[in-house]
């Protein structure tokens, strides 16, 4: 569940600044509170005046584009959330979410997983996964932190996000909040996303080892392809120190096993970490580009 999606990324290096700023302009809101009731209600009054003024200001321009500029502004991230904000978007919630799955899906099929949209009522997304993904140790964390992360970003007005087995295994609903349990808020934290650039300097067939918010990860890269797994061994219960990648024998390109240091054992890496030679199976850490910067998700209950 590593794999890198193949997409264009359209951030720049102020774009963290700009999305940001709901979270500032909601402290200065809260700052205005000290001056009573009636400053906090005029300091609203105010930022919903500027927000539909540059509103009106956004509709203008979509009208006297043409479609092939529009499309190239829906490209740009903050410009689509923009659009997003004042109803300005040209795309209906179906479309958007399909991009989103779109732009996960090779993320997924690195590993055999696939994901595909149901339906869409009264704001609940129904997904359906389909393939590995569905009995993947990490499938929880992949599907918060990549398909719900680019979903909500296209879709931001969604209420809720509900996954069914596919139907060719079983129709059985699978509760969202059970799913999402270990990445969800808890007393242990929640799951984040942390930017490592570094990854980005791996040479193809090169492992690494980083330190990712306390925990110890080891990553590779295979091809175009970036892969991240926690540096534990699951058969010897040591580090992946020193690992190496190796193509096995009869294999095409692209095959790439990693052999633990230790006690020999060896994993799949392009598989999701699956023991080519026996039971066991490494605990994969998704990798994706976000805000511009490549990340590593950290799930709840990992720890260095």
């Amino acid at each position: 569940m590593n794999g890198r999606p193949e997409q264009q990324d359209h951030a720049r290096p102020d774009d963290r600044r700009w999305r940001e700023a709901g979270d500032r302009i909601e402290t200065l809101l809260e700052a205005s509170s000290a001056g009573g009731a009636l400053a906090r209600e005029r300091a609203e009054q105010l930022v919903r005046e500027v927000v539909e003024l540059y509103g009106a200001g956004l509709a203008r321009v979509v009208e006297l584009l043409d479609t092939g500029a529009l499309e190239h502004l829906v490209r740009d991230d903050l410009l689509a959330s923009l659009l997003l904000v004042h109803g300005l978007h040209p795309h209906d919630v179906e479309a958007r979410v399909g991009a989103a799955l779109d732009s996960v899906r090779p993320y997924l099929g690195s590993h055999g997983g696939d994901v595909g949209l149901v339906e869409i009522v009264d704001g609940v997304v129904r997904l359906e996964l389909a393939g590995s993904c569905r009995s993947c140790p990490s499938s929880s964390v992949t599907l918060e932190l990549a398909v719900e992360d680019a979903v909500r970003a296209a879709a931001p007005e969604i209420e809720a996000i509900e996954v069914v087995a596919a139907q060719t295994e079983s129709a059985d609903l699978i509760s969202a909040d059970s799913l999402f349990s270990r990445v969800r808020p808890s007393d242990h934290g929640s799951g984040s996303w942390v930017a490592v650039p570094e990854l980005g300097d791996l040479a193809p067939g090169e492992v690494g080892g980083f330190t990712v918010a306390g925990l110890t990860v080891l990553a590779c890269r295979v091809g175009e392809q970036l892969f991240a797994y926690r540096d534990h061994c699951p058969v010897c219960a040591h580090s992946l120190a020193g690992a190496a990648l190796h193509r096995r024998a009869g294999f095409p390109v692209g095959d790439a096993v990693l052999r633990c240091p230790t006690c020999r054992a060896h994993f799949d890496v392009v598989g999701a970490g699956a023991r080519v030679d026996g039971d066991g199976h490494l605990e994969p850490l998704p990798v994706l580009v976000r805000s511009g910067e490549l990340s590593v998700a950290v799930p709840v209950g990992v720890g260095g």
